[in-house]
């Protein structure tokens, strides 16, 4: 058996092999650019964003109504640069990307619109924490295991991951989708639960366990909707051009009227796919076409065999042995 080489000499000819592969094969790879929104920076905005609407659950605590002014104020001063360099970033990373070969727009020249786009953004707080109160006490109202609010806020994956799309949308909305995908997809490993922040959903909205949840980009849901886990919201199809690449833009997802709940592991696919208001879809049922309102969906229940175990039978007429 020969001697391996000297680790220089290994570690030289990796950095050379890699070294070829990206330039002969540059997807993936973000070099010679100059501007790509920080995936840190974006998750650690988020928690301040969520310290900011629910005080006293996800930051330090010690505030009280008398100074919880002079935090708001405090948490503000601290969140604003910070989106507004993200924003920035991601503006101007799409400007370079649209302009292609490396080409970057002049430095500075996506800032006022930056600037524009945060100050929006930080007028709509109030709005989005109006919803997140009510998509709380909704997760209250429908889970009798519940204890309290506070139980909720701090232990409730499907809340955790509407709070998080809530404000994703919001800067979707304002055409930073960059940014709120990163949101969403953040809360997508936290919680299991996918939801494109491009999903239009209504107020008083509940995930329960939320586990397996995806809730695709043009999918629309009204009013005091609750979904169990494994519920799928999706597309039928991916319709193509001539070219033979997925025309982008299209409604693909269902539409969720008012008051309609889809038990666990419920598929409810096509952007044509209307669930009438106040309907009930039973679990593990697969649907693509429109219910009227007040339906109720299930599966015809399955024919079950039971089989007493026997110690004299052979080991082959078991049926289950856990």
């Amino acid at each position: 058996m020969t001697d391996p080489d000297p680790p220089e000499a290994a570690r030289r000819r990796v950095t050379e092999a890699l070294s070829r592969a990206f330039r002969d094969d540059p997807r993936a790879v973000c070099v010679s650019k100059h501007y790509l929104p920080s995936r840190a920076a974006i998750v650690e905005i988020l928690k301040t964003i969520l310290d900011l609407l629910y005080p006293g659950y996800f930051g330090p605590r010690g505030s009280d109504h008398e100074n919880l002014g002079m935090r708001i104020e405090e948490i503000l001063a601290r969140l604003a640069p910070m989106l507004e360099r993200e924003i920035e970033q991601c503006l101007c990373y799409g400007r370079e990307r649209d302009a292609g070969d490396g080409e970057a727009p002049p430095g500075g020249e996506c800032a006022p619109r930056a600037r524009q786009l945060t100050q929006a953004f930080l007028a709509r707080l109030p709005a989005i924490r109006g919803m997140l109160v009510r998509d709380v006490q909704a997760a209250y109202d429908g889970d009798p295991a519940a204890t309290s609010l506070d139980e909720i806020i701090l232990a409730y994956p499907g809340v955790l991951a509407v709070s998080v799309y809530r404000i994703a949308h919001e800067l979707h909305t304002l055409g930073v989708p960059m940014i709120a995908r990163i949101m969403t997809e953040w809360a997508h490993s936290r919680t299991g639960c996918d939801i494109h922040p491009g999903a239009r959903i209504g107020p008083e909205f509940f995930i329960d366990h939320a586990t397996g949840v995806v809730i695709g980009e043009t999918t629309e849901i009204g009013a005091r909707v609750k979904l169990y886990q494994g519920v799928t919201l999706g597309a039928l199809s991916f319709p193509r051009d001539a070219d033979g690449q997925i025309i982008r833009g299209r409604k693909r997802h269902p539409t969720v009227e008012d008051g309609v709940t889809l038990y666990a592991n419920a598929t409810v696919l096509g952007g044509g796919t209307v669930v009438g208001t106040d309907s009930v879809i039973g679990g593990s049922v697969f649907l693509a076409h429109s219910v009227p309102p007040r339906s109720r969906v299930s599966l015809k229940e399955p024919e079950l065999r039971v089989a007493v175990r026997d110690p004299v039978l052979p080991l082959d007429a078991a049926f289950f042995d856990i």
